[in-house]
């Protein structure tokens, strides 16, 4: 089947009468394997039920499109976080919206799935809702929310949901859809792997479990009340296993939020078997007169590979959503689906991504983690590499040689996350060589996201050695194949741990590196992370150790324009920062230092102010090498 309906005429033309469910959804329908909305409801198609699409509903018209499904209505935001979609980390409204036709701002709601929830409850009434997707399932327990500076309660206790689906849902959706067919009410459905659900004190049954502490105890704003909600934080990512995740509690009030133990990742059969659904793999042709939805582009000839990431860094959500297993497709599913792409009718003979979460993963880090799960207190590449990880490129890099073999294929570019620690770990630089000779398109996008080694650790991260490493062999490696690229880092700026004097030591080092970022990320505290814990509580939830947090918007703006150092609206806070932190050493017009001393327009490459400089033609935002 071509596009699933998205309004009553197109379902009557397939010759349905009611639909068995209907997604509401904050994106606009885009049927590509890279949008949630695009995998559930192909999955379920492919099981036989009948779906509909409401994208971006405005109105109580919008919501009675299809009237009440037979089974169930599922909600979720779209492929990223309503209030990340609307707001800038310094709580900005934003101007755009990439999944929106045309890329308007403004189509979706804050908390977009609380809002469609109480809007089917109001039409509706007592009609059976599910939950899922990125918004739904960070939020599963108690969470600190950034936008109102407070902790709220679970969203399925706002929401008024039936039942939460947390992760990937290929396998909960079947589960439920099948029950749900077979007579069962939703609220009975209390054992389905990945699933949370709110139960009356009264009628819950204690088994085995993990309590965390409850909401109204974490949502305390007192020393204590950090603590414990460190403590909930602690429990409820050490039980985010497969293997040995056990159940999670959280009480509120007279109701108790149930989470059931993760699901089991797919299987590679199964996650071939999803992959090779009838995607149309491109945005409703609804949209093409407002312009398309500009999200489609990053990825419309990309290839997904993976899932999981095992590197979990302590400020990224995917661990917590899609979990630290790693599991992969197979070689022929990958090549069928790079096939399809070349028999595009507007492709160029570039793929623009064989990736996933991170690229370079293909397995499970180690032996153990298939048997007892992944350690539930230390990482696999930080502070330091495990012993244990076992790092190997060989099948990775074999996919890719036959993908560059494909007919109409000029170049296969690797351009989500290369983890370049796990890289460097590598003692057969083969996969090393062959990146940098094939697969970048002369920028490669990495991720150091700092250079102090105290900030890393508070990120989950390895030292700055092991960047340094890398960048080094990455140039000689391009130096020797004649080449001329470049390494495009992303940087963070106000992260947990991070000081002034922390903020200076990487500018220093971009000034030693003649790097000029264009676009600088503040932290960004959203639910469901460590960092965001560490942000909200002043503590480390793993030890329990205080951190720093720059909190001020003041500091805040210091710390981000250190990072920019180099333009005149920043001298001010540059300034600033340097006398706050004792290093007034760096305010002048000398080789090393940061900013100049007088109300004069500065650029980090004069050496005399007076002297009018003859404009330089460079790269920004790339780490070049140094000359000779």
């Amino acid at each position: 089947m071509p596009f699933l309906p998205i309004t009553v005429e197109k379902m009557e033309n397939y010759g349905w009468s009611r639909p068995d469910f209907v997604i509401v959804t904050g994106d606009a329908y885009v049927d590509h394997p890279s949008f949630g909305t695009a995998i559930i409801s192909r999955v379920l198609e492919s099981k036989g039920y009948k779906v509909c699409i409401i994208s971006q509903p405005q109105t109580d018209n919008d919501f009675k499109s299809f009237g009440v499904p037979r089974l169930c209505f599922l909600v979720n935001s779209g492929n990223i976080d309503s209030m990340v979609a609307h707001y800038t980390a310094a709580k900005k409204k934003r101007s755009d919206d990439a999944y929106t036709p045309g890329g308007r701002a403004g189509k979706r709601p804050d908390r977009a799935v609380t809002v469609y929830c109480k809007t089917l409850r109001r039409i509706y009434g007592d009609v059976p809702i599910a939950i899922g997707g990125i918004e739904a399932s960070l939020r599963r327990f108690a969470h600190y929310d950034y936008w109102q500076d407070k902790v709220k309660p679970s969203i399925l206790i706002d929401s008024t949901a039936d039942l939460l689906m947390y992760g990937m849902g290929e396998k909960h959706i079947v589960e439920i859809a099948d029950r749900l067919n077979g007579g069962e009410n939703i609220r009975d459905l209390k054992d389905v792997l990945g699933t949370c659900y709110a139960e009356n004190v009264n009628d819950y049954v204690p088994g085995s479990s993990k309590e965390c502490p409850s909401f109204e105890a974490v949502s305390e704003n007192s020393p204590k009340g950090k603590e414990q909600y460190a403590v909930s934080c602690k429990i409820q990512q050490q039980q985010h296993d497969a293997v040995r995740g056990k159940r999670v509690i959280q009480r509120h009030g007279d109701k108790i939020i149930v989470q059931n133990p993760p699901t089991k990742p797919l299987t590679t059969q199964e996650m071939d078997e999803v992959y090779s659904l009838p995607f149309m793999r491109d945005y409703h042709p609804s949209y093409k007169a407002l312009g398309g939805v500009p999200g489609i582009e990053e990825v419309k000839f990309s290839v997904i590979h993976n899932r999981g990431c095992f590197g979990a860094c302590n400020f990224c959500a995917i661990a917590y959503h899609q979990g630290r297993e790693i599991t992969s497709r197979s070689h022929e599913s990958v090549l069928n689906e790079a096939k399809a792409i070349t028999k595009m009718e507007d492709f160029k003979g570039y793929i623009h991504d064989i990736g996933g979460p991170t690229a370079n993963f293909r397995f499970p880090s180690c032996e153990k983690q298939a048997k007892s799960g992944l350690c539930p207190d230390r990482k696999c590449l930080a502070p330091k590499i495990c012993p244990a990880l076992k790092v190997d490129h060989t099948d990775y890099l074999e996919l890719l040689r036959k993908i560059r073999e494909l007919p109409k294929v000029k170049k296969v570019f690797i351009r989500s996350g290369i983890r370049f620690d796990y890289l460097v770990a590598d003692k057969n630089e083969e996969f090393f060589d062959e990146l940098v000779e094939h697969h970048i398109s002369g920028q490669l996008k990495v991720a150091p996201e700092h250079i102090s080694d105290n900030v890393l650790r508070r990120m989950g991260k390895p030292g700055a050695k092991v960047y340094e490493e890398f960048k080094r062999k990455f140039y000689k490696k391009t130096e020797e194949i004649g080449k001329k690229q470049y390494l495009v880092p992303y940087l963070m700026s106000s992260h947990p741990g991070s000081g002034i004097k922390d903020a200076i030591e990487l500018s220093l080092f971009l000034k030693k590196e003649g790097l000029h970022p264009e676009q600088v990320q503040d932290f960004y505290p959203t639910p469901g992370t460590v960092s965001t814990c560490m942000f909200y509580t002043g503590l480390d939830p793993y030890t329990m150790e205080k951190v720093y947090v720059p909190r001020t918007p003041e500091e805040k703006a210091q710390q981000r324009a250190l990072l920019q150092y180099y333009r005149p609206e920043n001298r001010k806070f540059v300034l600033e920062a340097l006398k706050k932190a004792g290093r007034t050493d760096l305010i002048g017009t000398g080789k090393n230092c940061l900013v100049a001393p007088d109300k004069t327009s500065f650029s980090s490459n004069t050496k005399d102010t007076k002297k009018p400089q003859k404009k330089k033609k460079t790269i920004r935002n790339i780490h070049k090498p140094k000359k000779k």
